[in-house]
């Protein structure tokens, strides 16, 4: 466990160790639970590549690092841990359609008709 105080500054990183210097770390998915199942309760941190909470600041892509930020938070004052979960794509940099280069993909609403 890594223990943080309510508000405090988290940093989060994932690195590819690969000799490939065309693949690029995206952080498609990040979900916070107080369970390590991650059973009903989830809260999104980041979802499709948006944020979705406002304390989360994403980093550029850096290479084959994938970086963010939030602020620690507590889940309804009665859960005394917060478990974290991200899904990660792996893109090939040439690939200029790739899902790493479209970044955020907001859901578009459907017209009633």
């Amino acid at each position: 466990p890594y223990y943080v105080d309510l508000n405090q500054t988290l940093f989060a990183e994932v690195t590819l160790h690969s000799t490939d210097p065309n693949l690029q770390v995206f952080i498609d998915t990040c979900t916070a639970s107080p369970q390590p199942d991650f059973g009903s309760l989830t809260y999104d941190l980041i979802r499709s590549g948006c944020n979705k909470d406002d304390t989360v600041v994403t980093y550029p892509a850096f290479g084959n690092h994938g970086r963010f930020k939030f602020r620690a938070f507590r889940f309804l004052r009665s859960f005394p841990s917060v478990y974290l979960q991200c899904d990660i794509v792996i893109c090939d940099t040439n690939t200029t359609n790739s899902r790493c280069a479209r970044g955020c993909i907001s859901r578009q609403k459907r017209a009633i008709s």
